[in-house]
């Protein structure tokens, strides 16, 4: 009888160790459970031949508490050789990511690569028609690399467009489009300089931004609203760290960029202001696409999602 008992409360321990061994592994972080909290994956796991960006500790409070920051724009956004009033909205937060999916990290993962995402939208009518437009930037904290993946999206009453590029052994490019001429597309790319992340690379640090005559991929929003091939164009590029600008020029494009940050800690975005030709053939004008800043919170806005909550969009201006 001894025996018996000996041999059950052996098996109950088993079963007891067994089910603690299983708790204790990765990726048991419920599936709908966001990582918005301070990355546990070390930056050394994409590091380059560059120095990783050291994190200082008011880096740390600010960007590992939980929450996104949010900030709402009213925008002026040139379109069909015309200006249209509509908002934009940057939201900056730190995520694990996945880099063999090249994904955001659903749970923890000892391989997750910690990343900055800016996800990047506006919204404006061109006459009956609204315009929708989202931008979506994975960028390494250790800011020396390349964005690990970028993707865009177009929606108004003609149809929608998405492009999407991965950082692998060369930038791997896919491309949707309503537009036959465009179409579907899959191509690669050799990595240069995207316009997309220097946004990101700001954040973490200006001085680190590049300058000087380069070579960079313009956004996927031009690229896609202006209908031009994606590949990098000859830019020049220049910061006044200390009054907080940062200049980019494409003279093949006849295109020119200018972002208004703050000089200090957290160098958010004030403004920007984006120069170009607007509208067809002869008819095209050069028009300026201006934002500027209305509000900035700090939310974890993913759990805001009752009617309650709705007086957020108050906060930030946003109609």
């Amino acid at each position: 009888m001894n025996s018996i008992f000996k041999e059950y409360n052996y098996k109950v321990l088993t079963i007891l160790l067994f089910g603690i061994f299983l708790s204790c592994q990765d990726d048991k972080t419920p599936k709908d459970q966001a990582l918005h909290t301070e990355p546990i994956s070390e930056a050394k796991n994409n590091s380059s031949d560059t120095d990783a960006f050291e994190q200082s500790e008011d880096f740390k409070n600010y960007w590992y508490k939980g929450e996104a920051e949010i900030s709402s724009y009213k925008l002026e956004q040139a379109r069909y050789g015309e200006l249209r009033d509509g908002n934009a909205v940057l939201v900056f937060v730190t995520e694990d990511f996945r880099p063999e999916k090249q994904v955001k990290a659903d749970r923890y993962s000892s391989k997750n690569i910690p990343v900055i995402k800016l996800n990047a939208t506006k919204s404006f009518n061109t006459g009956i028609y609204p315009y929708s437009i989202m931008q979506s930037t994975f960028y390494p904290v250790s800011n020396n690399k390349h964005a690990i993946k970028v993707s865009s999206s177009i929606q108004e009453w003609c149809g929608h467009v998405y492009s999407q590029l991965n950082n692998r052994e060369l930038f791997e490019i896919t491309s949707h489009s309503y537009f036959e001429s465009e179409a579907d597309q899959d191509f690669k790319l050799d990595k240069a300089i995207l316009e997309n992340e220097l946004w990101t690379q700001l954040r973490l640090d200006p001085k680190s931004l590049p300058t000087g005559d380069l070579n960079i991929i313009p956004s996927q929003e031009y690229i896609r609203l202006k209908h031009i091939e994606f590949k990098a164009y000859s830019a020049n590029a220049k910061i006044d760290t200390d009054k907080g600008h940062y200049t980019l020029n494409y003279p093949e494009l006849e295109r020119s960029l200018v972002i208004q940050f703050n000089p200090n800690f957290p160098y958010d975005i004030l403004s920007w202001v984006e120069t170009f030709k607007s509208g067809f053939g002869i008819n095209a004008k050069t028009l300026s696409t201006k934002a500027t800043k209305l509000k900035t919170i700090k939310s974890a806005y993913w759990s805001k999602n009752s009617n309650a909550d709705e007086g957020l969009r108050e906060t930030l201006q946003l109609k």
